[in-house]
């Protein structure tokens, strides 16, 4: 892995209670299909799918780990159709880590990063009742100085199983100079 796509958060000691904050590797793929299974509020991909993630998604995710230990997780992509903008799938922090506020320092992490590689624009989607998610993403937009416009992106009726409508979240413009590291 290269330099230029890790960032260490309280330091560079990698000691236990520190926190690593770098791209994810393959090996990182059965960490975070167990962090979102035990969850128990996300969408559970297939295992299959956290090892893509982590193999061919590696530059728009980002893993947190405590010494050996992957504990958090983003994982997102750019859209194709729209190329400033990359959309984060899932945000999810290991039960020992929560309330930490590790999940706001993964985002900034990772878009610190994608700035710098022309992101202007962070979207996700969040199902009506995820309030905990929802808070997340108004911090951030915050942190960012940056607008945060919601709309309706899939009803209910669009999927083909039980499911919540999912809203569109559009952050942005994140601008380079607005970062909230300052730099």
């Amino acid at each position: 892995m290269s330099g230029k796509h890790s960032k260490r958060a309280n330091g560079d000691n990698q000691a236990a209670g520190h926190v690593v904050i770098e791209s994810p590797t393959m090996a990182d793929g059965a960490a975070l299909w167990r962090i979102a299974r035990d969850s128990q509020k996300l969408d559970l991909n297939s295992s299959y799918a956290y090892l893509l993630w982590c193999h061919d998604f590696a530059d728009t995710s980002v893993v947190a780990r405590v010494g050996a230990e992957t504990v958090g997780f983003v994982i997102g992509y750019r859209r194709p159709a729209v190329p400033d903008a990359a959309l984060v799938w899932q945000v999810a922090v290991d039960e020992s880590q929560r309330g930490r506020g590790l999940a706001g320092k993964l985002l900034d992490a990772l878009f610190d990063r994608l700035v710098d590689e022309g992101v202007r624009y962070l979207d996700t989607t969040i199902t009506p009742d995820n309030e905990a998610s929802i808070r997340l993403f108004e911090s951030f937009a915050k942190r960012w100085n940056a607008t945060l416009e919601r709309s309706a992106l899939f009803a209910a009726a669009d999927f083909p199983d039980p499911h919540e409508p999912e809203d569109l979240f559009r952050i942005g413009p994140l601008v380079p100079a607005q970062r909230p590291s300052g730099r």
